[in-house]
C-alpha cells in the first residue's frame, strides 16, 4: 500500500521569471498535491553547489549551479502519497523536447537547461533536499 510522502519541487528561475510560478503550483494542487510549505529565495552559486552537489563530477555541474543561482526560486514541499513518483510524473522528461504533453515540463519548459521544475528523485533525496532548504 501507497504511503503520504512529501517531496521537494522548485520552480526554476526561467519559470519564475516568467511569472509562471502561480501556474505551475497551481497545476500541482489540481493534481492531488497539498503544498506543506513554500517560500521565495535566491540562491548564491555556493548554496547552489551545495545543493547539487551530487552531480558535481558531471560535466554540466557548473552550468546548472549558474542557473540555478541566476534569478529567485520558488521552493516547495510537497504532500501526496507516493509523491516523489508522481511529481517526477508531473514534471516529465528533462528535456521539455521530450517531455510528454500535458506535463509542466513540455508546457513550460525552454530548454534541457531551462525547464521550469526540478523534483526530488528519490523519497531519500526528497528529506535531503527539504532539509536543505526548510532547515527548523
Amino acid at each position: 500500500m501507497s504511503e503520504v510522502e512529501q517531496t521537494l519541487s522548485i520552480i526554476k528561475p526561467d519559470a519564475v521569471e516568467r511569472n509562471l510560478d502561480q501556474q505551475i503550483k497551481s497545476i500541482f494542487v489540481k493534481n492531488g498535491f497539498k503544498i506543506i510549505k513554500e517560500k521565495k529565495i535566491k540562491l548564491e552559486k555556493n548554496e547552489a553547489e551545495q545543493f547539487y552537489k551530487v552531480h558535481q563530477t558531471k560535466p554540466f555541474y557548473n552550468d546548472l549551479c549558474e542557473y540555478l543561482s541566476s534569478g529567485p526560486i520558488l521552493v516547495m514541499v510537497l504532500e501526496k502519497k507516493d509523491a516523489v513518483l508522481a511529481n517526477r510524473n508531473l514534471m516529465g522528461a528533462t528535456d521539455p523536447k521530450k517531455a510528454e504533453e500535458g506535463t509542466i515540463r513540455k508546457s513550460f519548459g525552454i530548454s534541457i537547461d531551462k525547464n521550469s521544475v526540478h523534483g526530488s528523485d528519490s523519497a531519500e533525496n526528497a528529506k535531503i533536499e527539504i532539509e536543505f532548504f526548510f532547515k527548523n
